[in-house]
């Protein structure tokens, strides 16, 4: 039986929905951060997994401890690279995303990393 040219319109149409619909369905959107939001009230945000975005502090980079401090505005987040793997463009003063769990150690905060993104340096080059 064949079909008409509108049936298969209508099936190819129905198929794309459903394809569509799986796809957002299965896709978890993930709220990037930044550091004065995350330290307005860390509690919120203790012990499970965050993306934030900062600024690496000038001279905060431990390569030994493997830590360097990532700062917003008004506050800053220590960063634990040690399970990591380091981006090309990593360096103090560059604007970086960094995905961990947030935990508390002692007196501060600390984001245990396992993935760190820089931007295309070219793109901001003229």
């Amino acid at each position: 039986m064949a079909l008409t040219r509108i049936s298969r319109l209508i099936v190819v149409f129905a198929s794309s929905l459903a394809i569509l619909g799986l796809m957002m369905a299965s896709v978890d959107p993930e709220i990037q951060y930044t550091v004065d939001e995350i330290m307005d009230d860390p509690d919120q945000f203790q012990d499970s997994q965050i993306f934030v975005r900062g600024v690496v502090s000038e001279g905060s980079i431990d390569n030994a401890k493997t830590i360097f401090t990532l700062e917003g505005i008004n506050g800053a987040i220590l960063v634990d690279f040690s399970e990591a793997p380091i981006p090309d463009g990593f360096d103090e003063g560059r604007t970086i995303a960094v995905r961990g769990n947030l935990e508390k150690m002692s007196e501060s905060w600390v984001i245990k990393s396992f993935e760190i993104q820089t931007g295309c340096p070219s793109k901001y080059e003229s």
